[in-house]
């Protein structure tokens, strides 16, 4: 077989805090999903580089309510494992700060289960343990335990893992550095070996490991700590860290972990990224990842046969179900959107919150994978109310977010708007456009944003305005506000600017092309 190689990161876009697992000859790996729904997408692939979505862990919306959830809050750091024949699933509900001073915790703890990797997956069994990023382990007696920061605590779990049945434990409290988070555990040799995440989750993110010869401690400190860290300030892929490691059927053993790669500068606008390196280990039992050089930009893919996805980049919404890459930006409201309606369309009716408001909904997005694309799509919207609105977004948070819109204000127009984190500001506008069908296009070029409309299905397109400066659209993009962990997602939306009128936005197709 001729050598491969891949580059990192391989599952590229906001795909954040990875936790993966083999099941025979497949791999499986879940990540963060934060205010978007349905939660938690689940990944499959065979050879630990080319990763397809084969569901979420939540689909069902009265199973986890983000309707008012804030922005970065909601779905953090899932885990995926797979015991005794199912697959179990568990994360943090990070929920507002408010409701912490209500009596109620700030963090909850979800698990759910499937006999498929897939799902459906069950209701969440909850977990009140006030704190983040859970994962699971199941020692060599059988006892099943939560892992979770800060550093590594465990509480045993019952049998069928729905409840907690034991005390919670430090295991391991970390080295000492900030922000200790993402831990994991795992048995290899006769020790218990922990892995937390360090540094914070920005630009001193890294690895840190430690071992004991029994699973509450006494743990001694890897002396080849941290074992994944990015020293290379000049490097195009910094934030490393937050990962977990899998031993592939060969023998071979690998980590996923986080990163994000920059774009013109400190700012990583597809957000936190999955990235992938081998795992050395040493004489003396302890680990190294890529030799403790930090995350690699190309290298030798695992010996393992290639199977390459073709994710959906267009939608022409011909089915009954959306493809599995799309994301509503909280809980969708089923009731005021469609894609049996009118087929081969996908229908938003229009509501009264506007794209700034957390109340907002059906604005549906995919993730941005690099830092140049061009996305398409071609929409009948015919307002007649001042305020009434639907088109292209590129979208980071209630905060930040670009507009591209097909709207009503003394007639029909179309508007540029921005909103970079102070409240929206008009940057273009095109009068008079009496056209039925419009198509809309975005051309992303690194930090600039052209924004272009057709009125004659793309054969010719006019350029209605410019966004030169982005840096807005990215986790370091708005500095007011401290949890920013999402990446931009561009798509579609419809909304009547508070005007009260109900009018539909029918969306021919949605095309990303890269």
């Amino acid at each position: 077989m001729n050598a491969t190689y891949y580059e990192n990161p391989v599952r590229r876009g906001f795909y954040p805090d990875p936790s993966v697992i083999r099941v025979g000859d497949d791999f499986y790996m879940v990540n963060s999903s934060f205010q978007y729904f349905p939660a938690i997408p689940i990944s499959h692939s065979k050879d630990l580089v080319h990763w397809e979505t084969i569901g979420h862990a939540v689909t069902n919306p009265d199973y986890l309510d983000l309707s008012a959830i804030k922005d970065s809050h909601g779905i953090w750091a899932p885990d995926i494992e797979y015991i005794n024949g199912k697959f179990y699933i568990i994360a943090t509900l990070r929920l507002n700060p408010t409701e912490k001073a209500e009596g109620q915790p700030m963090r909850r703890q979800l698990i759910v289960s499937s006999d498929r990797p897939e799902g459906e997956y069950s209701a969440p069994h909850w977990i009140d343990v006030d704190d983040i990023d859970p994962s699971l382990f199941v020692d060599t007696d059988g006892k099943a335990y939560m892992i979770i920061a800060a550093g590594a605590k465990a509480i045993e779990l019952s049998p069928d893992l729905s409840h907690t049945v034991g005390e919670l434990k430090t295991v391991w409290s970390g080295t000492g550095e900030r922000c200790s988070e993402g831990p994991h555990i795992f048995y290899k040799d006769g020790y218990y070996y922990a892995m937390v995440a360090e540094g914070g989750t920005g630009y001193g993110h890294g690895i840190n490991v430690a071992r004991s010869k029994s699973l509450f401690g006494t743990y001694e400190n890897s002396p080849y700590n941290p074992v994944m860290r990015q020293f290379d300030a000049s490097s195009p892929i910094q934030r490393a860290g937050h990962g977990k490691l899998v031993q592939d059927q060969n023998g071979d053993w690998w980590c996923m972990y986080l990163c994000g790669r920059t774009n013109e500068g400190k700012f990583t606008t597809c957000g936190r990224e999955s990235a992938l390196d081998r795992v050395e280990w040493t004489a003396d039992g302890w680990f190294t990842i890529n030799g403790g050089k930090g995350p690699s930009l190309r290298s030798l893919a695992p010996s393992l046969p290639q199977r390459v996805y073709d994710e959906r980049d267009r939608d022409d919404f011909d089915s009954d179900k959306l493809d599995l890459t799309w994301q509503f930006v909280r809980n969708p409201d089923t009731a005021h959107c469609s894609l049996t309606e009118r087929r081969g369309f996908f229908r938003i009716w229009t509501q009264d919150a506007t794209l700034n408001q957390i109340s907002s909904k059906n604005t549906l997005v995919k993730r941005e994978k690099e830092h140049h694309f061009t996305a398409t799509t071609a929409l009948e919207f015919s307002p007649e109310c001042k305020g009434s609105q639907a088109g292209i977004v590129c979208y980071y948070s209630t905060t930040t977010y670009i507009r591209w819109c097909v709207c009503f204000d003394n007639g029909k127009k179309l508007r540029l708007v921005a909103n970079r984190g102070g409240g929206e500001e008009l940057i273009a506008e095109v009068e008079n456009v009496e056209s039925t069908r419009i198509a809309l296009k975005v051309d992303v070029s690194a930090q600039r944003r052209e924004f272009s409309y057709s009125t004659n299905e793309g054969a010719l397109w006019s350029i209605g305005g410019v966004v030169e400066s982005c840096t807005f659209l990215a986790d370091e993009g708005n500095p007011a506000e401290r949890k920013r962990h999402t990446g931009t997602l561009t798509g579609i939306y419809a909304n009547n600017g508070g005007s009260g009128e109900k009018v539909c936005a029918d969306f021919d197709y949605f095309e990303m092309r890269y």
